[in-house]
């Protein structure tokens, strides 16, 4: 497989069948977020829900974009990525990998509904703070901590969105809808007796939203975890989308260097001048890679580790200087230098990017996993978080709650958490129906802890990790 020898081949599919492990433990573990409420409901019976909720968990991830995916891998610095030494990239997927399966799985076994983003995230950031205090990092950093606070905002605000947004659908129901109505949807239902054939198609609805958009988002976590070993491990292949040519950069770079040097430097802080001079430098890089003569029109592999870690400098340092809002640019320039620092159409269309068979393989993994071991947090969910049963508003309420805030999540490219965001949305629907009395405080507590605990004991264990597996490698 790519010319490898076998010491790295072997290092390479463990890392790869590891990832997999991580996104099938993932879908077990979050199953309960989309299919506790039409279980509980009895809207459709648990075995026909965890395989129609699997299948939408593949077809999100399969559907759902790269953006979530590029923002886990930009999450660590270029500096990391682009150690040559295949070893050290190894220890820093097995690192990650292990600390986040452990984490996903220990609190599966009390029932607890952790987020995997969480993990993942933490365990990203322990092995780049870990980074930092190694001798070959010379430039002192091992987190992008610009991506990581997008990130931290976005984990932080969802949940508490989430609780407010029940409150206000779970009010608005109560006053919009005729009492005949209102008696059926705010009532318990009965045991196994299916609801009225319109709320059972409400409920089935919003878990089949919640599977998708869930495997838009938690599943592309899983392929920017495949990409970051991919380009960590044989950079030669995976370090730019070798199915575009080199020579288009160029109407690329022309552009970003004409527009550039028409910002005043005297106007920008001492930082933005720095990072002026940086895209310039690396623009100048990247011209001369591409002036070479380039066979099957591709750049040499030594060569595209490089490539990457200029066209991501050039991106970022774009993005730094027009958020700073001291750059004198006319509108056509900004909205072009705008285009460039990211999405599809800029210069980061040539390293934002996954090959179909990762995308395939983790759609797979996520939607053979939600298929398994869904019952412990079924149960957390349904019967835990609240005192009393759920009522079909509360389901459907909690639901479309989750399924918004992940479907627009997911489409601004900003991992959430799906188990906090449901749990969150379960409980402001209990609120509202009977005030905080009607919250189970045991629960709500532990998944509180877990939610605390999670960053900080996921960055620690795959800290550790990382200096082990170095000092092993």
């Amino acid at each position: 497989m790519f010319g490898l020898e076998t010491d790295i081949f072997i290092l390479l599919a463990f890392s790869i069948l590891a990832a997999c492990a991580f996104e099938f433990v993932n879908g077990f573990h979050d199953t309960a977020n989309a299919v506790a409420t039409v279980i509980y409901t009895n809207s459709l019976k648990p075995n026909v829900a965890v395989i129609w909720s699997g299948f939408m968990n593949f077809c999100g991830v399969f559907f759902g974009g790269i953006a979530v995916a590029m923002g886990i891998v930009n999450l660590l610095p270029v500096e990391l990525l682009i150690d040559q030494n295949v070893y050290h990239s190894a220890a820093m997927v097995f690192a990650l990998l292990f600390s986040a399966i452990i984490w996903n799985l220990g609190t599966w076994y009390f029932g607890l509904p952790s987020s995997s983003s969480h993990t993942l995230i933490g365990s990203i950031l322990g092995v780049g703070l870990a980074f930092t205090l190694m001798p070959e990092n010379t430039q002192g950093t091992g987190v992008n901590w610009t991506k990581a606070q997008e990130l931290f905002m976005s984990l932080l605000t969802s949940p508490i969105f989430g609780f407010a947004l029940a409150i206000i659908i779970m009010f608005i129901l109560r006053r919009s809808l005729s009492k005949p109505l209102r008696e059926i949807v705010f009532s318990e239902p009965k045991k196994n007796e299916a609801p009225p054939i319109w709320i059972r198609a409400i409920l089935i609805t919003t878990c089949t939203l919640v599977s998708f958009f869930h495997g838009s988002n938690d599943g592309q976590k899983g392929v920017g975890l495949v990409m970051l070993i991919l380009i960590g491990i044989v950079p030669a292949h995976f370090a730019l989308d070798n199915s575009k040519d080199p020579i288009g950069m160029r109407t690329d770079l022309v552009g970003i260097e004409r527009a550039v040097n028409t910002i005043d430097s005297t106007r920008l802080s001492i930082s933005d001048r720095a990072h002026l001079y940086t895209i310039k430098t690396e623009i100048t890089h990247l011209q001369k890679q591409i002036d070479h003569p380039l066979p099957e029109h591709r750049l040499p592999k030594e060569e595209r580790m490089e490539a990457r870690r200029s066209l991501l400098l050039v991106s970022r340092n774009i993005k730094t200087i027009l958020d700073n809002g001291q750059a004198n640019l006319n509108a056509t320039d900004l909205a072009f230098l705008k285009k460039q620092s990211g999405g599809e159409h800029g210069i980061r269309r040539y390293t934002d990017y996954a090959p179909d068979w990762v995308i395939l393989m983790i759609s797979l993994s996520l939607g053979l996993g939600t298929m398994v071991g869904w019952k412990r947090i079924v149960v957390t969910i349904g019967e835990k978080i609240g005192k009393q049963h759920l009522t079909y508003a509360q389901g459907a309420s909690a639901e479309l709650v989750a399924a918004s805030t992940i479907g627009v999540s997911s489409s601004l490219g900003l991992p959430v958490s799906t188990t906090h965001v449901l749990s969150s949305g379960i409980a402001g629907s209990m609120v509202a129906s009977k005030g905080v009395k009607n919250l189970q405080g045991g629960t709500i507590r532990n998944i509180v802890i877990a939610w605390v605990l999670t960053l900080p004991v996921t960055m620690l264990l795959s800290g550790t990790l990382y200096a082990f597996f170095r000092w092993v490698l």
